[in-house]
């Protein structure tokens, strides 16, 4: 029992050391490389810095349906800036909350994303050609011949039909793109296209080609809007934010562990150990499993939720010493510890869910980020104070290392 102790204890503390160093550090063997954490954690608007809009719905007795599909517009046209984890999301019964992060120029995002009128094709004598209902698809293209952006264009089976009339009628000339009344494009009809697919070159990049083609494809919205909260947020907050709460995260951990070490003894060096599990556990959940977006209310919850993670530890490791002190072996003491503090964690961890899934489902942006960390950090540390703590103590007791009671807080 003696040998197989050891080595469960040891195999599993040196698989926790490496697995959070690779979470510090990350790793490269050959081809294969893990990235640190630092360098795949999504940052969330407060952190990074951009644009925080809320749109309200002007327009009265909106249908949820029309609604919802406002928000896909939306979301498509916010899409087509290029910008990398945007947030789109109704708030309310009226309102469509929208984050883009790495745009800190607010008209640049309402002009994008606040366009409620009609997507008219129109030709030199300011005849309608098409509208956006006639728009099949817009994707961004490379011509093969000069390497230059482009939008291709598809059309429906009635659009197709009468844009093969209208380039054939203007061959030469230009049809105009309008989104309200404001000209979006005037590319020169170039040859006669009969079967809806076309080509808008012009463009004078990338990021030109990809607004030209959102517009296109989204049309209009459904509804009017209008523009009721808008909020530039600078990259300062997040550069001065990060390495402060990083500081603050690495101090209290440190104290934490010293804490449960000094008072617990070898109790306090499994819960340790239990705690860089968590740690682990709550980061790949973060990261791999959900992919949420860190903000400041998030780093918040993750630093309130260390500090719960040893509480259940000090529940279990307070009844193993009233067992010690009852004269019961140590093997004996720790089962018996475990199972009378179960009762215990499991009320008090149900009451902070119940909270946490409260704030998650009626709160909105910065709550639900607090919520959502809160509920990870209490779950992640009910499995390890557990499971995890469980496993690495009574292996450790098995080893026969140090037996003697007073190591154990008695």
């Amino acid at each position: 029992m003696k040998t197989r102790g050891r080595i469960y204890f040891i195999v599993t503390t040196l698989l926790i050391l490496f697995l959070s160093y690779v979470l510090v550090n990350g790793l490269t063997l050959g081809d294969y490389q893990v990235k640190p954490l630092s360098k795949i954690v999504k940052l969330g608007l407060d952190l990074k810095g951009g644009v925080y809009v809320e749109e309200e719905i002007v327009d009265q007795n909106v249908s949820k349906d029309t609604i919802e599909r406002t928000r896909d517009l939306i979301e498509l046209r916010v899409n087509s800036l290029g910008v990398s984890e945007p947030i789109v999301a109704i708030t309310g019964s009226n309102r469509i909350r929208v984050e883009i992060p790495g745009i800190y120029d607010p008209k640049t995002a309402l002009e994008q994303i606040g366009k409620t009128g009609r997507l008219r094709f129109v030709g030199p004598n300011n005849d309608e050609i098409i509208t956006g209902k006639d728009v099949k698809d817009a994707t961004v293209g490379v011509d093969q011949r000069t390497n230059a952006p482009v939008v291709q264009l598809k059309l429906n089976q009635e659009g197709a039909k009468k844009f093969a009339e209208a380039t054939q009628k203007y061959l030469g000339k230009q049809i105009a793109i309008y989104m309200d009344e404001d000209l979006v494009s005037a590319p020169t009809v170039q040859s006669v296209i009969p079967d809806g697919e076309a080509i808008i070159t012009g463009s004078k990049n990338v990021e030109e080609a990809k607004r030209l083609a959102g517009i296109i494809k989204s049309g209009a919205l459904p509804v009017k809007l209008n523009p009721a909260t808008i909020r530039a947020i600078g990259p300062a907050l997040g550069a001065e934010a990060i390495p402060t709460s990083l500081k603050a995260a690495t101090i209290g951990i440190a104290l934490v562990m010293l804490f449960m070490l000094l008072y617990y003894r070898i109790p306090g060096l499994i819960a340790d150990l239990a705690l860089m599990v968590y740690m682990i556990i709550t980061a790949l959940v973060f990261t791999v499993v959900i992919k949420a977006t860190l903000t400041l209310p998030g780093i918040a919850g993750l630093l309130l939720s260390i500090g719960m993670a040893v509480d259940a530890n000090v529940l279990i490791f307070e009844r193993i010493k009233e067992e010690l002190k009852l004269g019961k072996s140590l093997r004996t003491a720790i089962d018996a510890g475990f199972r009378r503090a179960f009762t215990s964690i499991l009320d008090s961890n149900v009451t902070t869910l119940i909270a946490g899934f409260v704030l998650f489902f009626i709160g909105t942006g910065a709550v639900k980020g607090f919520a959502l960390t809160l509920i990870i950090g209490v779950l992640s540390s009910m499995f390890t104070a557990i499971t995890v703590t469980r496993f690495l103590l009574k292996s450790f007791v098995n080893a026969g290392w140090i037996t003697n009671s007073k190591f154990y807080g008695a």
